[in-house]
């Protein structure tokens, strides 16, 4: 069977259109999630190495172009932002699809919106931990979108972790926090890391014990529903070691630059957002 005669014999569930990190990890949990078989699956990328390896690995469809993925039931666009008007001039003669799903920073409602008009709209907003199936995707839906459309949008990310339904006016702030909070977690770990080579302990040991640490705090606080004030104060007696840290980190103002954080990243996002459109 020839590359066309496989893309044109099975139905397209889904097409992604853009198989780089994000886009092949939500690949990969759809598939291992089962809620598509790999024949109801296409990925559009313009990389033949990549196409090809994530065909190989799970038997899904390479797609020879943007205008075989717009026939699918639902697109998935994963590209980078400022590729967004030429996958729309590919895309948009040729959609068939009745749910189009962005990924892509930046680009709102209204413009998916305007670009697919026959089409339901999705924004979505995952993070990167969603690669180890442990993300968090906020999703604003468009206004002509079904409950079964907008279920079968968090049905894609909830194979790679949570799902969250927010206004777009929220999406900002999503970013800010979630979108960017990996990278706010990794430089608190790596100064974990180093504060434990500082106190005596072998790199590899220091960086095993932050990371668990980390990993096994959020765990708990997300287990047992606890609020972090309870853990804080779980693991805090009086005079001891904790509260000796613990005040450490309020004289030298770590939550509030953390806060300050967050509030940077929003209005970058929203400086972003304001140049894309």
């Amino acid at each position: 069977m020839n590359a066309l005669t496989s893309e044109l014999s099975t139905p397209l569930k889904l097409a992604v259109i853009g198989g780089g990190a994000m886009g092949s990890a939500l690949l990969r949990g759809i598939l291992r999630a089962q809620l598509y078989s790999p024949q109801e699956v296409g990925v559009s990328e313009p990389n033949l190495n990549l196409r090809r390896a994530l065909s190989d690995e799970w038997g899904l469809r390479a797609l020879s172009d943007n205008t075989v993925a717009a026939k699918a039931e639902t697109v998935l666009l994963a590209v980078k932002p400022q590729v967004f008007p030429l996958v729309v001039e590919q895309v948009q003669p040729h959609i068939e699809a009745d749910l189009v799903v962005s990924i892509l920073a930046g680009i709102s409602l209204a413009q998916l919106e305007t670009a697919f008009p026959q089409a339901a709209v999705v924004r979505a907003m995952p993070n990167t931990p969603a690669l180890v199936g442990a993300g968090m995707t906020a999703l604003s839906f468009g206004g002509s979108v079904t409950e079964a459309q907008a279920a079968r949008a968090q049905a894609l990310f909830e194979a790679v972790g949570r799902t969250l339904a927010i206004p777009e006016s929220q999406m900002d702030a999503v970013t800010a926090l979630s979108g960017s909070g990996p990278g706010y977690m990794a430089v608190t770990i790596e100064a974990l890391i180093d504060g434990g080579v500082r106190v005596g302990l072998p790199r590899a040991i220091a960086t095993e014990l932050a990371i668990q640490t980390m990993l096994g705090s959020a765990q708990l606080l997300q287990s047992e529903n606890l609020h972090p004030a309870v853990l804080k104060d779980r693991v805090t007696s009086p005079g001891g070691t904790t509260i000796a840290g613990i005040s450490v980190l309020e004289q030298r103002g770590f939550r509030s630059a953390l806060m300050e954080a967050v509030r940077a990243a929003k209005e970058r996002s929203r400086q972003l957002r304001e140049s894309a459109s």
